[in-house]
């Protein structure tokens, strides 16, 4: 499907939470599953993806980041054991283990000796920057957690240090809502380790989001339950491993090449269904394709799911705006009825406002 050879494009976490936010989308299944670099995909078909870590934000990030794990990871240690386990000791002198390796492969299994002989040693640990792997249809991702932090009872804790700030001690929800589903990726990960050890270490649910506090450099945490989205993505992850399914309903020998005409390209990425929604243009690198289709396609799906779901079979513009006048539609309909009492209300405002 990616074109004779052309390398699979390794899912990162980012790329799986992205898949968690939006499930329903076979589109995004398919290409992830079969390893598609979207990105270049998306500039073959001429709506290239814009979305993205600045360079300016890139280094405040890291810099933020260094501050926060400065001194052994001292703070950061203090915030875990003051958002997540007030009850534990302090974490003075907490070990910080080496974690380096040759490879992905190699780090992956430093990391996982390395949870196990901290979790017998019992104290506490600051795994930094550890690699995880998950399977994801048949093949191993790599994925690179801020930290993992392992307590005293033996319980492990992942740590997602973020450059948005945190104001009044709340942050931006999509943002934090993107950071859950990121973190939880992790979990998963992580319970995967964990189920091979004997007796099964706790890995908690709830994850320490890290952000600058206010408008300062400083940082403050906050506890993050991400039950929810790990629960989404291991659905989704399950079905990841079924792309066969979606693949079988494709015309024989479709190819997502971006060495394709644009016209052959555009063909192809057709045959999938896809689920646009506007939350994908923070997300998905074939946004702003799907948003040009969804759009000629004068579909609802473009004014986002909250309203996709209250318009029930109405899936078109035209069929909202028709059932809105009393053209067309089933007065019996809940979503009928809520469209024409709203343009009664509409029109009468209107009315009131001319008068």
């Amino acid at each position: 499907m990616r074109g004779p050879d052309v390398p699979a494009k390794a899912l990162d976490a980012r790329a799986l939470a992205a898949l968690a936010a939006n499930p329903g989308c076979g589109r995004r299944a398919i290409l992830d599953g079969a390893g598609v670099d979207k990105a270049s995909l998306a500039s073959a078909l001429g709506a290239p993806s814009v979305f993205g870590m600045s360079q300016f934000a890139f280094m405040r990030g890291n810099a933020f980041e260094a501050r926060v794990k400065a001194d052994g990871g001292a703070e950061l240690l203090r915030l875990v054991h003051e958002r997540l386990d007030p009850g534990a000791e302090p974490p003075a002198g907490a070990r910080v283990p080496d974690l380096s390796a040759t490879g992905p492969e190699g780090r992956a299994a430093r990391t996982a000796l390395t949870l196990r002989e901290a979790t017998a040693a019992g104290g506490w640990a600051l795994l930094d920057h550890p690699m995880v792997a998950l399977d994801v249809a048949g093949s191993p991702a790599f994925l690179e957690p801020d930290a993992v932090v392992v307590h005293p009872d033996g319980g492990w804790s992942v740590v997602e240090i973020k450059s948005f700030p945190m104001l009044d001690g709340s942050a931006d929800p999509a943002k934090v809502g993107a950071a859950a589903r990121q973190a939880a990726v992790y979990v998963l990960a992580l319970e995967r380790i964990a189920a091979r050890l004997d007796p099964v270490p706790r890995v908690r649910h709830r994850v320490l989001l890290v952000c600058p506090k206010d408008f300062t450099n400083l940082p403050t945490a906050s506890a993050v339950d991400v039950r929810r989205q790990r629960a989404v993505t291991a659905r989704q992850l399950a079905r990841l491993t079924r792309i066969e399914e979606i693949a079988d309903a494709l015309p024989e020998g479709v190819c997502f090449s971006p060495a394709l005409p644009a016209e052959e390209l555009a063909a192809a990425v057709e045959a999938v269904p896809a689920s646009y929604a506007p939350e994908c243009l923070s997300a998905c690198e074939l946004a702003f394709h799907c948003r040009a289709r969804a759009r000629e396609a004068d579909a609802v799906t473009a004014l986002g799911r909250p309203v996709r779901a209250e318009l029930g079979g109405l899936t078109r513009v035209a069929e909202v705006l028709a059932a809105a006048r009393g053209e067309s539609g089933d007065a019996g309909d809940p979503a009928v009825a809520a469209l024409r009492r709203a343009a009664r209300l509409r029109a009468e405002a209107l009315g009131a406002a001319c008068r």
